[in-house]
């Protein structure tokens, strides 16, 4: 890979490339076009071929790029070729849909256990796994080397929460509980405010209401 700060937009796009070429692998699709992944993917072709020459040389000119190829590089950029053992924190209702969400494991995220601190919940089974309490959190984090965290407890718990997984050697967080975390430097978060995301979206409407 060059050695150049890529843009997180960029990482979004490959993202969906993925996807894009995953599909087009399954149909048996060989070789693909800039132009035929942008017309997939809602993008230029100019913009397909600038995010991934950030990662080296693809494809042949006047032929196209191979799909198995393409998606065999993708993935392996994403870290996709392997497999990430993900704690969640929450077995309320989102963390309930999030641990029940087979398309995590197809993307290769496996969810090897999940917390909660309301002892009505402790014991319970969401899909195939018990829901554990919480003092339990740091020793599987450590006895499986998990480095990935999702934390969906309300905003009051969520703190609390990210310091028993920082403590334990996790080392990025996805909280979609509505608060700002405080985490040491090397640890990245990653917040999703679903609120927010629909009041884009809302904006966008009223926007076009206007015109």
């Amino acid at each position: 890979m060059k050695n150049l700060k890529i843009p997180e937009a960029t990482i979004v796009r490959l993202s969906v490339y993925s996807r894009y070429l995953e599909q087009a692998n399954k149909k048996g699709i060989i070789t693909i076009s800039s132009g035929e992944i942008a017309e997939g993917v809602g993008v230029s072709p100019a913009q397909v071929r600038k995010d991934l020459a950030y990662f080296g040389e693809f494809g042949t000119r006047g032929v196209g790029y191979n799909v198995k190829d393409l998606l065999k590089h993708t993935l392996k950029i994403l870290g996709l070729n392997n497999t990430w053992s993900v704690v969640v924190v929450g077995a309320g209702n989102l963390g309930s849909a999030l641990v029940s969400y087979r398309g995590f494991r197809e993307r290769g995220f496996d969810i090897l256990a999940v917390f909660d601190n309301d002892l009505s919940k402790v014991g319970k089974r969401l899909m195939d796994l018990e829901v554990l309490g919480t003092e339990k959190l740091e020793q599987v984090i450590r006895d499986n080397n998990v480095r990935i965290g999702i934390i969906t407890v309300p905003a009051t718990a969520a703190q609390e929460a990210a310091n028993q997984m920082v403590n334990a050697g996790v080392k990025v967080i996805l909280n979609f509980a509505p608060t700002v975390l405080s985490v040491p430097a090397d640890v990245e978060v990653r917040d999703v405010d679903l609120s927010t995301r629909l009041e884009i979206l809302t904006f966008h409407l009223c926007l076009k209401d206007m015109q």
